[in-house]
């Protein structure tokens, strides 16, 4: 991107600015002008951090256009480009590494205005463990892959030309919720306070909403999945392709429903079958879950599931629970309007309510 005067002769803007109407683009023209006189460059080239470089107006559009009204396959190839930190055409290990370091220093700094300290090393290692790499660098396809488990990057990357106050930048399990699921979370159970009752689980579920189940094992790994559905007595599976299974430690991964079956909840309790395991779970088929917890909270199991396309969310497929978290998804009220909704959302608030950050102990996982 050059400081060069536009050019409405480029092929790439004239293609870009059909997308805008003559007041967007007159509104972008506006933006520029303002950004380039906060620059203090004397009306030449707007100065920005996240570009390290100077944008023309013909930039923008292109940009603006591509990010908000481009294809699938135009973001992502704009996203690549703009995570290839050496400009050598490929992505590498350490530019991997800045974008991951970079997306999270300023996700902590929106949430938590006088943020300082550095993102915890394990954190970013997370991350960076859920991308396929060939020799230490990502093709575009494996780019890709990387961004379809952490969406949160996509997003980030895909909304840099936002103002800054205005995009929600809901990190990793939010980012695959909706803006009304991420007004409040309420901890509803967990196995410290509330013990490894499967019964007083499911009475402070309440058989109301949806909830967010976060496991840390023995192992020290942490992983859950996102119920759509309230957590009732079944016989078999139910729920709607809603729910997905994540992981947060040591790597970070998402993985929605890939509509092979639609095995996607499980709530079994007081079943003397073995056909019929009493417990909680995702994905997978009986006995052979995606993610399942017996019903005495003591032991479980994950299994690779075609159900979310998801691998063993652990280091073992045998599962010892040390902590069990259930979270609510408060939903908005009635008359809630969604500028009120945005305000104040859960993600908004994880620095300035350290036992949400926490999520099972992340804060401390490497501990």
């Amino acid at each position: 991107m050059g400081n060069s005067p536009s050019s409405s002769a480029d092929p790439h803007f004239a293609f870009a600015a059909r997308a805008f109407t003559q007041k967007e683009l007159e509104n972008l023209r506006s933006l520029f002008a303002s950004l380039v006189a906060q620059s203090r460059s004397n009306d030449k080239y707007i100065s920005l951090d996240v570009f390290k470089a100077y944008i023309r107006i013909d930039d923008l559009v292109i940009a603006k256009g591509t990010y908000e009204k481009g294809t699938k396959e135009d973001i992502e190839e704009f996203v690549y480009q703009i995570a290839d930190i050496s400009s050598d055409a490929e992505v590498s290990r350490s530019d991997l590494e800045v974008v991951v370091s970079s997306i999270l220093a300023n996700l902590f700094k929106k949430t938590h205005p006088g943020f300082e300290t550095e993102t915890p090393p394990e954190i970013i290692q997370a991350f960076m463990n859920a991308a396929s790499f060939t020799n230490d660098r990502l093709s575009m396809e494996e780019f890709q892959g990387w961004c379809t488990l952490t969406p949160v990057s996509r997003k980030y990357l895909s909304s840099l030309l936002m103002p800054y106050d205005s995009e929600e930048y809901a990190w990793h399990i939010g980012e695959a919720l909706s803006t009304n699921e991420l007004q409040e979370w309420k901890l509803q159970c967990h196995s410290f306070v509330h013990g490894q009752s499967f019964n007083t689980f499911l009475g402070n579920m309440s058989n109301d909403g949806p909830t967010i189940f976060i496991i840390r094992d023995c192992e020290g790994c942490i992983y859950g999945g996102y119920a759509s559905q309230p957590w009732e007595r079944h016989s078999d599976y139910y729920g709607d392709m809603r729910p997905f299974l994540f992981q947060l430690y040591p790597k970070a991964s998402i993985f929605r429903p890939t509509g092979a079956n639609h095995n996607l909840q499980w709530c079994a309790v007081n079943f003397s079958s073995d056909s019929i395991p009493n417990g909680i779970g995702f994905g997978g088929r009986v006995n052979h879950f995606g993610l399942f917890v017996s019903a005495n909270f003591d032991k479980g199991h994950t299994f690779p599931c075609v159900t979310f396309g998801s691998p063993c969310l652990s280091k073992n497929k045998q599962i010892n629970p040390q902590v069990i978290e259930c979270w609510r998804v408060m939903q908005p009220k009635a008359d809630q309007s969604k500028s009120e909704v945005l305000k104040g959302t859960v993600l908004e608030r994880f620095k300035e309510e350290r036992s949400m950050l926490n999520l099972v102990g992340i804060a401390n996982s490497s501990e």
